[in-house]
């Protein structure tokens, strides 16, 4: 057996209700003036923000407008310090999570972000541990609550990169599905079907361990039953549950094996254009998995192919709950469940054909990329995207 390592949050704790418990959690770790980071709307979350300061924690809001900009990291960063702040809690989606854990970071490690950013920084080495952080998500989707990197958008170079260093993992992750009960079903499918791409990509990724193999095996099925009555009925509290633990199972895998070609296109789509993360991962998904199988059975019969191939049928059983599937199953189920729950293709976002050099150069470029289970050219890449335009 290889060997392999397994790295996440101090304490994660689940249920309907728990919020209630993060004030106990912030004193627990000596935070007493906060920095808490949330997204557009923080009235949404505005009860937390109550019980925070009921319990004598003082409360500086920083909210983020849209995606975590570079720039936007900066001014948290200099608000938090100027404010005297000795922790953070981030609450709201992957944007707000991963704002927070970068400002969090950056806290307590000297230098600007671009120092240590991958693919167009210094990518300099994370040294210290970040300030004390906490991550509330309000939606199901990108699993950050439990993951090492903050995918970051660098205006200038119009691309996402990311901060990597298991030192920004946070010391709680309160996962609560009530804070998901008044999603918008937009926001309710995009984020759901990252959630499914974050199971089933760690699964038939090139860094595979037995760990994160049991968290995507659980949580496919949560995925592959429960996304269609989430749409349905926000206010289902079982199937927002099941939401919620599958998103969580899937941060806890991706942060410890990897992803894969979707999210290597991913990337550098939000980048270039003004389209939700969970939106383009919910379009390529189907013709990444499709992609990579047609890959695998041009080999010559090797054993990794044969592997993969293997894993594929699995994530088939576990999508269509039938023991005999094949793994073009899989992607068959992926591509009706999107079809059925009105999922946009990419031209509806302003991506075209001749886009497609550009949106490949830089998808070859992505460090998701580097763990997808084959190395695809890069007319196999153009053909994942003009197909899910």
């Amino acid at each position: 057996m290889d060997t392999f390592e397994f790295s996440t949050a101090r304490q994660i704790v689940f249920g309907a209700g728990k919020v209630k418990e993060l004030p106990a959690m912030a004193r627990m770790n000596e935070m007493r003036r906060c920095l808490v980071v949330t997204g557009r709307t923080p009235e949404r979350v505005s009860g937390v923000f109550e019980l925070l300061r009921a319990s004598g924690i003082e409360v500086i809001l920083f909210s983020i407008p849209g995606e975590p900009a570079i720039e936007m990291v900066r001014q948290g960063v200099e608000r938090a310090v100027n404010g005297g702040c000795d922790g953070v809690v981030a609450i709201g989606g992957g944007s707000a999570l991963d704002a927070g854990k970068a400002i969090a970071s950056l806290m307590r490690n000297d230098g600007d972000v671009m120092d240590y950013l991958e693919v167009i920084g210094r990518g300099k080495q994370i040294t210290q541990p970040s300030a004390s952080w906490i991550a509330v998500p309000t939606t199901a989707g990108t699993g950050a609550e439990v993951t090492r990197n903050a995918v970051l958008f660098a205006s200038e170079q119009r691309v996402k990169v990311s901060l990597r260093s298991p030192w920004m993992l946070p010391v709680a992750a309160v996962v609560d599905p009530e804070l998901t009960y008044d999603l918008p079903r937009e926001q309710t499918l995009a984020s759901g079907m990252d959630a499914l791409t974050q199971l089933i990509e760690p699964y038939v990724c090139n860094r595979t361990n037995p760990l994160t193999d049991g968290f995507c095996l659980q949580g496919i099925p949560l995925a592959a039953r429960s996304l269609r009555r989430v749409c349905m009925d926000g206010h289902n509290r079982e199937a927002r549950s099941e939401m919620a633990l599958a998103s969580l199972l899937g941060g806890l895998a991706l942060s410890n094996a990897g992803l894969g070609v979707v999210h290597g296109f991913a990337g550098p789509l939000g980048g270039i254009f003004d389209a939700p993360h969970g939106a383009i991962c919910a379009t390529l998904l189907p013709y990444g998995m499709q992609a990579n199988l047609d890959h695998l059975r041009s080999e010559d019969d090797s054993s990794d192919s044969k592997e993969f191939i293997e894993r594929y049928r699995d994530v088939a059983c576990c999508l269509t709950g039938r023991s005999d599937a094949e793994p073009e199953d899989g992607v068959r189920f992926v591509r009706e469940l999107a079809a059925e729950l009105g999922v946009a293709t990419l031209g509806r976002f302003g991506m075209g054909p001749e886009h497609a050099d550009e949106v490949v150069e830089k998808a070859q470029r992505a460090s998701s990329m580097k763990r997808n289970p084959v190395e695809l050219s890069a007319e196999e890449l153009k053909g994942v995207y003009l197909r899910a335009l």
